[in-house]
């Protein structure tokens, strides 16, 4: 199924719950409002034509300039059994969910996909997104005591961490990502 049949679809089934979609570039999305995404979700999975069976990941993004983060999930339709192969092909699409910056927020989907539980988790840990509803939403990378999210574009690197030194790329004074 092509990018453009799956956003009418989703547009005449969640009306304005799309915000927008992109047919630029490689990686064609959808964006979606994030009170929504829960029920785009599960239909995106369970709609007899889509059939979204394999999150294959997400990417959190820090949109600085608009103050905003991201979420960009990675579906694929992959058929399950010999006789699904026979009839469906391989499909994908990305599905971006957008939150505020400051108190940034967006419904768990690990219920829909269970792939969703560790990339939520690491979302949360690196970005600071979090995720209502998730079942275990703590940090998974991180050290419980770290401070800041370390994939933000405004992350300042700590110069020390339980008295250990940190090494600085040309040994910058208040290093930034």
């Amino acid at each position: 199924m092509a990018p453009e049949d799956i956003f009418k679809l989703l547009a005449g089934e969640f009306g304005d719950a799309v915000e927008g979609t992109s047919t630029d570039g490689g990686h064609p999305y959808v964006t979606i409002k994030p009170e929504s995404w829960p029920d785009v979700a599960m239909f995106l999975l369970k709609n007899k034509k889509l059939r979204l069976n394999l999150l294959r990941s997400i990417t959190a993004l820090d949109l600085l300039a608009d103050d905003k983060l991201a979420c960009v999930y990675d579906l694929m339709h992959v058929p399950t059994d010999d006789a699904e192969a026979l009839i469906t092909e391989t499909f994908e699409i990305a599905v971006r969910v957008v939150t505020e910056r400051t108190t940034p927020v967006i419904p768990s989907v690990a219920h829909v996909w269970a792939a969703a539980d560790w990339h939520e988790r690491e979302a949360f840990d690196l970005m600071g997104i979090h995720f209502s509803d998730h079942p275990d939403l703590r940090r998974i990378l991180c050290t419980d005591d770290w401070v800041g999210h370390p994939l933000r574009k405004d992350y300042e690197f700590p110069l020390e961490y339980h008295g250990i030194p940190a090494t600085t790329e040309f040994e910058l004074t208040n290093p930034r990502h």
